[in-house]
């Protein structure tokens, strides 16, 4: 099991290793959208992630371009749908404004 903590409640709970950091995120009760189903297309579902970004996966290309299409996108910057968790703890941001 992984640790995920979520901000800015500051919740942290623990998550399967290979699962998608979205599906965690809902399985913990955090308020995340997503339009798409999870295949990466809406952008919904952006979070920051903080801490443990070595210990998720890589980020691909599919998943690049359209957070290059998004406004208030930093190098934290992930769709919580993309990611798999690994082992390592992780803290992500779960964004409001989108």
């Amino acid at each position: 099991m992984t640790t995920l903590t979520i901000l800015p409640s500051n919740t942290t709970f623990e998550a399967a290793p290979g699962a998608t950091l979205f599906a965690a995120l809902k399985a913990a009760g955090a308020a995340i959208l997503s339009k798409c189903d999870g295949k990466g297309q809406c952008g919904a579902c952006h979070v920051f992630v903080h801490e443990g970004r070595k210990g998720i996966s890589k980020i691909q290309r599919a998943e690049n371009d359209k957070l290059d299409t998004m406004v208030g996108v930093s190098s934290k910057s992930r769709l919580a749908c993309q990611v798999v968790l690994g082992e390592d703890p992780v803290t992500v941001e779960v964004l409001s404004f989108v």
